[in-house]
């Protein structure tokens, strides 16, 4: 089975991005790619939201929907409320569309939270008024408790969550043999469909919805149109509409649907949203007590019932929504669309029914079971820490030094390979789920040295300068040439001429200044003191820099080289006008090429009998 968030590996290189945003570091990079490691996965999709390469795909379920819709039986679609953000304006439309498509009937996810909330009431009312529960409406933090916070899965919620709830109510009134599509902006959604068969079948975002009325040419607003001109009808929802649990997908909606809801100064519920402010919540729970001014404040955390959303604001920014609409814009769309229900239509608002309430709370995840399969819920604890090797300080040091990191000052903790320290890099190093080129100092470095070996063992004369024409960086050739230096020169001194202007070793400098201007940089001879220099220009990071390589062409061996260029061309050109005029020139030019031949082989380097490998220079200078 394909997991909800994948790697296109073809479209990831490089980049580690997601490594950056994920925030449970779930992300190991192998040859240069980016994958996800669905053990430690979350399902967040902030990896999908970030990567600029759109290499993070989410699984499409479109195809197996359709052919779940053509099996003959009823389906209904379970429509998620934050639909009314993501469609503003076509509301009714999409409802619409979502029969055309094939669905039996469309019901509000939001009935499932009305059914959670009554649950939540009706345990804090038996309890003393408090509920001392973690919600499970979000998936993706039902999930970062089972992983990473084994400890705390006893405080999750008791009963499942509204999509879960939603489908076993559904089940329980229209017949076991229904199918439940639900449509929605989260991706972790995916989830709850592939370990809790039936509750929902499948999941699909919001995004996967829209193309799929586009491939099928269903246009909303076409729709709107027709519903106004009464050439469409809006389908009911079944069996109701929902009323102030609408609120839901907006940080603190659940909360405002409970008892609780209605004091404005309520200290027994707590909303957060955003994934780094509930890890937050989740590293504190253990800890009862806060320090302060006024000395130390016991908190009875487990008192309070926490409304955990994954996506900052809340469900209406999940990552399955549409981009470009702000979330204010989307928080008021989703509070005026509430308000409009309990308002509008006040009589005709789904209301829980006690029984199934009782049933809710008695059997809880008992209720997730359809026959001879039964759900993985409630979720069991699982650590991914446990698979881990645990690795010692001298491990982890050594691992640093592999990462370039020697001393305490090369940990810069930049961030630049993803992790927050040098030191997580390391660890994740060891664990096999980073890579040495992930670390950008390093590689820099590596680069710098490759550049310095380059430019010392090079037997030319090498320059690199910036727009105002100041050495950024030089080699001993370039110094010899035009420093009237005559002896050894040590790396320290090259060093120091960074920065100087390049007028004060050479005095044609304004032809470098030329070069920035020119669309290819070219190659000149140059006559300097009684030499002869081949100048060749280079252009660095987008005519950032200029520089040039100066070869002197006055030594013997250059002299050599060039002799039996020439002579090679003329041979050419001969034969080709012996080829046009033989007749006129026949034994004479035969002379002509038995003479350049032998001054050909006057110049060449004596050959010797040695085999083909590495043989020693005794021209080189050692010292």
């Amino acid at each position: 089975m394909v997991y909800p968030i994948y790697t296109e590996l073809t479209q990831c290189r490089d980049c580690y991005k997601c490594v950056r945003s994920c925030p449970v570091k779930a992300i190991q990079v192998k040859d240069g790619s980016a994958v996800v490691i669905k053990d430690r996965c979350v399902f967040c999709g902030h990896c999908v939201d970030v990567c600029p390469n759109h290499a993070k795909k989410v699984r499409d379920d479109i195809a197996r929907v359709q052919m779940f819709l053509r099996g003959g039986k009823r389906v209904l679609c379970s429509i998620a409320p934050s639909y009314a953000a993501e469609f503003a304006g076509q509301g009714d439309a999409v409802l619409a569309a979502l029969m055309r498509l094939g669905f039996s009937g469309v019901s509000e996810t939001a009935i499932g939270a009305a059914l959670v909330s009554a649950s939540v009431d009706l345990y804090a009312k038996r309890n003393g008024g408090v509920c001392p529960w973690i919600s499970t409406a979000c998936p993706s933090v039902v999930e970062l408790v089972r992983k990473y916070y084994p400890q705390l899965v006893g405080n999750l919620s008791h009963v499942p969550s509204p999509l879960q709830c939603h489908c076993a109510y559904l089940r329980e009134l229209y017949g076991e043999d229904i199918g439940i599509v639900f449509v929605g902006p989260c991706i972790a959604k995916k989830v709850e469909a592939d370990t809790t068969p039936g509750f929902p079948d499948f999941a699909l975002t919001f995004g996967e919805l829209r193309q799929w009325l586009e491939r099928e040419g269903v246009f909303l607003d076409e729709m709107v149109d027709g519903i106004e001109a009464g050439k469409i009808s809006v389908p009911d929802f079944v069996p109701a509409p929902a009323g102030k649990t609408t609120l839901y997908p907006v940080e603190g909606g659940m909360i405002a649907s409970l008892m609780w809801g209605e004091d404005a100064f309520q200290d027994h519920a707590v909303a957060i949203s955003g994934v780094d402010q509930v890890i937050d919540v989740l590293d504190e729970l253990p800890r009862q007590e806060v320090r302060g001014e006024g000395g130390t404040l016991e908190m009875d955390v487990y008192n309070d019932f926490l409304e955990l959303l994954n996506c900052e604001g809340g469900c209406v920014n999940g990552p399955g929504a549409s981009k470009g609409r702000s979330p204010a814009a989307k928080k008021s769309l989703s509070a005026r669309y509430t308000k409009t229900r309990i308002t509008a239509q006040a009589d005709k608002l789904f209301v829980p029914p006690a029984q199934f309430l009782d049933k809710l709370l008695d059997k809880g995840y008992d209720l997730l079971v359809r026959g001879d399969r039964r759900s993985e819920y409630p979720p069991t604890g699982f650590l991914p820490a446990e698979l881990k090797a645990k690795f010692s300080d001298a491990q982890i040091d050594q691992a640093l030094k592999d990462l370039g990191k020697v001393s305490k000052a090369d940990e810069l903790n930049c961030g630049g390979c993803g992790y927050n320290t040098c030191r997580d890099m390391a660890v994740a190093y060891l664990e096999g789920m980073a890579e040495p080129e992930m670390c950008v100092t390093k590689m820099r470095k590596e680069a710098q040295s490759k550049i310095d070996v380059l430019l010392r063992t090079i037997p030319m004369g090498v320059v690199m300068v910036d727009e105002d024409l100041k050495i950024v960086d030089c080699n001993v050739g370039f110094l010899h040439l035009f420093g009237d230096i005559d002896y050894s020169i040590e790396s320290e001194i090259i060093n120091l001429i960074s920065g100087l202007p390049l007028e004060r070793f050479v005095p044609f400098y304004e032809q470098f200044r030329e070069q920035f201007h020119t669309s290819k940089p070219g190659q000149y001879r140059l006559h300097y003191q009684d030499k002869f220099l081949r100048v060749t220009f280079f252009v660095v990071e987008k005519q950032r820099l200029v520089g040039a390589i100066f070869e002197d062409i006055t030594s013997p061996t250059v002299r050599r080289e060039t002799v039996v260029k020439k002579a090679e061309d003329v041979i050419q050109k001969s034969l080709e006008t012996v080829q046009q005029i033989a007749s006129l020139l026949g034994e004479n030019a035969a002379e002509t090429e038995i003479m350049l031949n032998s001054l050909i082989d006057a110049f060449k380097v004596p050959g010797t009998d040695s085999e083909d490998g590495f043989l020693p220079d005794e021209q080189q200078d050692l010292t």
